[in-house]
């Protein structure tokens, strides 16, 4: 824990906006360095342009191999782009529109010329594709259906000299590993047969194309939110709502928004600023955007639980938020304080699935990523509802939401997205707006805030202690932990207690989670390797004690260690 966590960023923590965005087109990657390759983890992909992880080349090689892929794939209506706050996050967008506009592909820009927040992307993907797909088969049609795609530049919540870039096809949620693996493989071919042989256009000769087209993300999410949320009782009960774009994407909707729904809502910090002068350092003393950190979160936190001039005790809202830098993550604070992120998921879902969406599908399933709090177990079985457990990533529930055979899907770093009211697909990327109006819905709707429902829940549910560790690794250790199974666990207790369950697949949908997962009646840890540093990340949950929690996650470490030996 760095000292000054939570404290006012200084000028030194500052990048040099314009030391950055030279960067990105003045530096050129190595294409034999694995860290200056193209790479997708669950989020597209991401770099620096000061570590040659993210420049011109890189988005020129993955625009070209998108092109290459949606054709391969028969997608061929338009493209949406959209892009967030961040330094780099420009100067990719309009390398990707050269590109596509060169490759006469169909594409969607933002008509005020301003951010788009991954959420409104996969919305209006989803809108131009909801008569276009196949009878049946929600998510697919056939070549030549005019199907539309999209693109988000963004690193979400990485700090501000970060650059980020995802592809989301069809189904609008984030591409699979079939896909992002075909693009980084493609991207990475070009890269070192040079980009200079892709085609471009310059940007004004891109911006006046006839292919290229002005669509409105902003009043299109906006005037469709009545449809999933009930926004006419946030309205009449007057619920005083704060809310935090954190300098991030959302920051023009959340206005837009308050005046559509006549809604009591503030916008608590409106200010866009790529080098994040006005954020508190998180954990580690770095700038980052993180809705669920209560350091990065620390000046919202401070305002809501010590009233306006800190002496009153009073909050000024009633429910507070925050959101990413491209707004699919949230984080919710009350008068109690910044919520942890499984338990707001447990409050969301048992108020959604508590006869409060009486048009959902009778069998729509309850989402969780193995990772997320087996609190959410619990509130499950108390609605005997089906629990539908997946790997780490939001894309695995895609075809769920897609189908209605889910109704919530939610992973426990404070994304979510959930079905219109009657039980139609929202979106199938995570939608920190969503969640964070819901908040105030359930204020509205139970007079009680979403911590006190929590509350509630560990009346009848117990109270849990939840942590996530690193644990170094090799390379080597990683690719075995990747590959370990369910036999190469010896042991048949964990912290004092019975093992349960030894997996390497996902029960819900049987899918590899890349690493293990031991669960007891009352603890359970999950091992998962990182992609980009040599550790392995420990998720353990205890509904015993904090002590038992450590407990579980040394444990967890000696008994990961045995495996790998």
């Amino acid at each position: 824990m760095d000292a000054r966590a939570g404290t006012p960023a200084q000028p030194s923590d500052l990048i040099d906006v314009d030391q950055v965005v030279g960067a990105y087109y003045d530096l050129s990657p190595d294409p034999d360095d694995p860290g200056q390759q193209v790479a997708f983890g669950t989020s597209g992909h991401r770099g620096s342009s000061l570590d040659h992880a993210f420049n011109e080349a890189h988005i020129v090689a993955i625009t070209a191999a998108i092109v290459e892929y949606r054709r391969g794939q028969g997608t061929d209506g338009p493209l949406f782009i959209g892009r967030d706050t961040h330094a780099l996050s420009r100067p990719a967008w309009q390398t990707a529109l050269e590109v596509l506009a060169a490759a006469d592909v169909d594409v969607m820009v933002d008509a005020r010329d301003s951010w788009t927040p991954t959420p409104a992307v996969s919305q209006s993907i989803l809108l131009h594709n909801q008569t276009r797909f196949a009878e049946g088969t929600p998510g697919l049609a056939a070549p030549g259906a005019g199907l539309a795609d999209g693109i988000v530049v963004t690193p979400s919540h990485n700090p501000p000299r970060d650059g980020g870039f995802k592809y989301n096809p069809p189904h609008g949620g984030p591409a699979d590993s079939a896909a992002t693996g075909w693009i980084a493989d493609r991207a990475n071919e070009i890269l070192r047969t040079g980009v200079g042989q892709v085609k471009r256009v310059p940007l004004d000769t891109a911006l006046g194309s006839d292919r290229t087209h002005r669509h409105d993300f902003l009043s299109s999410y906006v005037d469709d939110l009545g449809g999933v949320l009930d926004l006419e009782i946030i309205r009449a009960s007057g619920v005083r709502i704060g809310a935090d774009p954190l300098g991030g994407a959302s920051v023009e909707y959340w206005g837009e928004i308050a005046d559509r729904y006549g809604l009591d809502l503030t916008v608590v910090n409106p200010r866009v600023d790529p080098r994040w002068a006005f954020m508190t350092l998180d954990w580690d003393g770095k700038i980052r955007m993180d809705c669920s950190s209560p350091y990065a979160m620390a000046s919202l936190v401070q305002r809501m639980t010590g009233g306006v001039d800190g002496s009153t005790g009073q909050a000024p809202f009633d429910i507070a938020s925050g959101n990413d830098a491209d707004s699919d993550r949230h984080g919710i604070v009350t008068a109690d304080g910044l919520m942890n992120p499984n338990h707001f998921l447990a409050v969301a879902i048992e108020y959604l699935y508590g006869g409060n969406r009486p048009s959902w599908p009778t069998g729509a399933a309850i989402g969780k990523t193995l990772v997320s709090s087996a609190l959410i177990d619990r509130v499950a079985g108390g609605l005997d509802r089906r629990l539908l457990e997946v790997p780490v990533g939001f894309k695995w529930f895609v075809p769920g939401l897609l189908s209605g055979e889910i109704g919530f899907g939610g992973e426990e770093s404070a994304g979510a997205s959930f079905l219109r009211k009657d039980g139609r697909v929202w979106s199938t990327d995570k939608d920190g707006i969503l969640l964070a109006l819901l908040a105030s819905e359930v204020t509205a709707t139970t007079g009680r805030t979403p911590s006190e429902h929590h509350a509630s829940q560990v009346e009848r549910y117990g109270e849990s202690w939840y942590a996530r560790v690193d644990a170094a690794a090799t390379r080597e250790q990683k690719a075995r932990l990747g590959a370990l199974s369910p036999s190469d666990v010896t042991s048949t207790t964990l912290a004092g207690q019975e093992i349960t369950a030894k997996l390497t697949e996902a029960p819900g949908n049987g899918a590899k989670i890349g690493g293990l997962k031991v669960t007891t009646a009352d603890a359970w840890f999950a091992a998962r390797p990182s992609g980009t540093e040599d550790v392995y990340k420990i998720y353990a949950e205890s509904f015993v004690s904090a002590e038992h929690l450590t407990e579980v996650q040394e444990a967890a470490k000696a008994l990961v260690d045995d495996a790998l030996a």
